[in-house]
């Protein structure tokens, strides 16, 4: 039969096979209260009537709606509503400055705002600058408790004259749109359409890829915002493994307690989070009131760059720790470390330290600067490229460049190998490459390099002008006690090349982040020049 894929599959699967599956969400206006359930079938039957509400508002097949919230119930249920109602969900980012959340709602004409109450302020304030906004609805506000002009998201559900079941649309269309989160200029627009979603759904499920089935507890770290929340809500909507949202607390303590209370299998996050976690860990296990992580099997990140020495130190503790590679235009997941490379052996950490295999329906290359096809050798470092039909064709309401697509590839801008198996290893992004005396360092490998060192928790590596050289390495360390310049230098000598070695080295308390947890090397480059 010829049937269109698209979200309304995925949420009659939800209903029809994994209705007792659950949702355990943490509240956003008490983050650290209890935690409350809720089965499939009635996160459904809310996001239904949320989805009829939205109609009564005036909300349309195809029109945008906004989030700006946290991984909660209220947003899953958001997720479900507008796109099973073939409407587009904009995911809004709360972290980005004003001016630039100002930008993505109105380029993306969101008509309809989802907002967390403790966000009711903010977009009160910038209303005036949001000229196609016609509605705010707010989560766990009513009645009195509303200003003039806002919409309770409770109420909304509760008026709702009768469900909106989910509607068969054409599988081209667009479902939801996520924006880029790039440290210069305004965010780029991302639309994902209903059958890039079900065909990452489909292809996350395997068995080298995420490894989440019906029998997985699944705690997601990634903010419901960012790139589709790792493309989770449909993930486990479609394999029917319980889904547990934390809110907006993300302290180690926080994701501690909610991986021991609800025997959280999967568990998946940017690095930083793993980092802040396991320092917690180890102070409880000093302090001899270790945390219960027996349930948890999988540790997946993402992001950035993972250091050996994490995933070693998860692995001495019985956990799975694996990486992946993505970005917003291709979904989460892109390459994947595979069951394959999970031996521990040395051939097994070579692999399991690369970006991962190249997963079903993606093609991936390594190409000159002029687009020239390299060997695949696992050898010969280029610029990464890669193709799909989860691979966004371009940017929205922008013309298509050669920047960012060529050939019918979309630019990654990373740059690394891959291997005759389809192994990708990332060497640098090509903004944080160093090039010293005509020659690339690796500023992901030095940063992987001190990380293994017993008293660094966190390492950032940026280059620094030198009027000789070129460029120089510069290193931002965060450590547990003391950590003199020697020290480091000793430490790195015979793990690379002595002329990598950095020159400068800097401790913090800690290393600033950007909007969705990585390491700002913008921040830090402009640390250098104040400082110069």
């Amino acid at each position: 039969m010829d049937v269109d894929l698209n979200v309304a599959l995925i949420l009659r699967r939800m209903r029809a096979v994994h209705h007792r599956s659950r949702v355990i969400s943490r509240s956003a206006s008490r983050p650290d209260g209890p935690s409350r359930s809720a089965t499939f079938a009635e996160v459904l039957d809310r996001s239904e009537r949320l989805a009829a509400g939205l109609a009564q508002l005036g909300v349309k097949p195809g029109d945008r709606v906004g989030s700006l919230a946290w991984n909660t119930q209220e947003h899953l249920e958001t997720y479900y509503a507008v796109t099973g109602m073939g409407a587009v969900l904009h995911t809004a980012n709360p972290r980005l400055h004003e001016d630039q959340l100002v930008y993505t709602v109105n380029h993306a004409r969101d008509s309809v705002l989802i907002v967390e109450s403790s966000f009711r302020a903010q977009i009160d304030g910038l209303r005036h600058r949001l000229p196609h906004l016609q509605h705010v609805v707010v989560i766990e506000a009513a009645g009195s408790d509303l200003a003039h002009g806002e919409i309770g998201f409770e109420d909304l559900i509760a008026q709702a004259p009768q469900p909106l079941a989910p509607v068969d649309v054409d599988e081209r269309a667009a479902a939801a749109l996520c924006y880029t989160s790039g440290t210069t200029g305004d965010p780029k627009g991302v639309l994902y359409s209903h059958r890039s979603i079900v065909l990452h759904s489909l292809a996350m499920a395997g068995r080298d890829v995420f490894r989440i089935g019906e029998e997985d507890v699944v705690l997601g770290l990634v903010p419901l915002f960012h790139a589709l929340g790792w493309g989770l809500p449909f993930l486990c909507g479609l394999t029917g493994a319980d889904m547990v949202l934390p809110g907006p607390n993300l302290q180690p303590d926080a994701v501690a307690e909610l991986i021991s209370e609800h025997r959280v299998t999967w568990a998946g996050g940017v690095p930083t989070v793993w980092m802040d976690l396991l320092r917690l860990l180890q102070v409880r296990a000093s302090a001899g009131t270790p945390v219960d992580l027996s349930s948890l099997k999988t540790v997946v990140a993402g992001g950035t760059a993972v250091p050996e020495a994490l995933m070693r130190a998860y692995g001495d503790l019985g956990v799975g720790f694996v990486q992946g590679w993505g970005m917003t235009e291709v979904f989460p997941g892109a390459t994947m470390v595979t069951p394959s490379a999970m031996a521990d052996t040395d051939g097994g950490w070579q692999l399991r330290t690369s970006a991962g295999r190249v997963s079903p329906l993606y093609e991936m290359r390594v190409v000159t600067a002029d687009g020239t096809e390299l060997p695949r050798d696992g050898v010969t470092v280029g610029e990464l490229e890669i193709r799909g039909p989860m691979v966004a064709g371009s940017y929205l309401d922008l013309p298509v460049s050669e920047n960012s697509f060529r050939d019918g590839w979309l630019r990654t801008g990373d740059v690394g190998t891959i291997d005759a198996n389809g192994w990708m290893r990332i060497t640098d992004r090509l903004k944080d490459a160093i090039k010293s005396g005509g020659e690339w360092i690796s500023s992901v490998d030095l940063e992987s390099a001190l990380m293994a060192h017993p008293s660094v928790h966190e390492a950032a590596v940026v280059g620094r002008p030198d009027a000789r050289w070129g460029e120089r390495p510069a290193a931002f360390v965060v450590t547990d006690r003391a950590v003199d310049t020697d020290e480091l230098r000793d430490h790195l000598t015979g793990r690379v090349a002595k002329w990598w070695i950095p020159d400068d080295f800097r401790r913090l308390e800690h290393i600033p982040r950007t909007s969705t947890g990585k390491f700002d090397k913008k921040a830090l480059r402009e640390s250098l020049e104040i400082r110069a």
